[in-house]
């Protein structure tokens, strides 16, 4: 899954994207593409929104974002009272400046919370969500009238063309044996970590922990969208990253993607702490090296 950053271990290979390969990419298609200079941080209140928020706070105020500009909210899981929340994201957003909301709501509180958005009549047009854990899966079997014109980011969209996406989307079906069935980002995420994996036995011509933990850095696979995704020192990968629209369908149409692929980051390059941090198993051995003390903070691989 894609998740929060801020660690790095020998034993951890991360498929899943980092907030560079994920929330820091929505926000700048936001900032650039829609113009939004307010921006309500809203999540579930658990350890990946938190940190990810901590992430883009920081961002936003390096862009030159004000305290006044950036309004954090965090809920419960399966939060179902949005009555509130909703009208405040309104209010916030009719100061004369274009407001967006960057979503780490998880799971079922999602329902309600877009349910009330089109409630209160705020449409994608005028406060648009952007999500991180909304997929495919999420919207199936849902009604996704209210959701249709907002957002999410993710590395795999289901509805990317291509010979290989079409090919694992065909063996899914059959393999599960319902032709409704969906595919989704992690589900991509772990295909490209299987298959190196599998590389990383072959070229280590073992399946011994630690000879694949070495041999699979550097190793390089096909990933669904078309591209080749590669396992980096710091043990994160390369990805591509989509912003897709909601369909009517439970689909997305993507309207932006990165030019090329980017490297996934253990440590985010805005947090005090954290920029100074280098993850490197391969050569500094190492998941967190200060480069301005020059000395790894954890335990190094022996």
């Amino acid at each position: 899954m894609q998740y929060e950053g801020e660690e790095s271990s020998r034993n951890v290979f991360y498929t899943g994207a980092a907030p560079n390969q994920q929330a820091i990419p929505a926000v700048d298609y936001l900032m650039k593409e829609m113009k939004v200079k307010r921006w309500v941080l809203a999540g579930t209140d658990y350890v990946y929104p938190r940190t990810t928020n901590k992430i883009l706070e920081a961002y936003l105020k390096a862009k030159g974002v004000a305290q006044e500009d950036i309004m954090i909210n965090y809920t419960p899981f399966g939060h179902s009272d949005w009555q509130n929340i909703v009208s405040d994201i309104k209010r916030f957003g009719s100061a004369g400046k274009k407001t967006a909301v960057v979503s780490t709501i998880n799971g079922d509180a999602n329902v309600p919370f877009y349910r009330e958005l089109g409630n209160q009549k705020v449409t994608a047009e005028d406060i648009p969500v952007v999500a991180f854990s909304v997929g495919e899966e999420e919207l199936s079997g849902i009604d996704t009238k209210p959701l249709v014109g907002h957002l999410a980011a993710w590395n795999y969209f289901m509805s990317v063309e291509n010979d290989a996406n079409s090919a694992f989307i065909k063996k899914w079906k059959e393999f599960i044996k319902n032709p409704k069935r969906v595919t989704n980002d992690p589900m991509e995420a772990h295909y490209i970590g299987f298959n190196m994996w599998v590389k990383a036995v072959e070229k280590a011509k073992s399946t011994d922990p630690d000879k694949v933990i070495d041999a699979i850095v550097g190793v390089e696979v096909p990933n669904l969208t078309g591209g080749t995704s590669k396992m980096l020192p710091n043990h994160h990968i390369t990805k591509p990253v989509l912003i897709g629209e909601i369909q009517d369908d439970g689909q997305f149409l993507t309207v932006w993607e990165t030019e090329g692929l980017v490297p996934g980051d253990a440590w985010s390059d805005f947090l005090e702490g954290s920029k100074d941090l280098e993850s490197d198993w391969t050569t500094l051995k190492c998941g967190n090296y200060n480069t301005k003390t020059k000395k790894c903070l954890g335990a190094a691989a022996q």
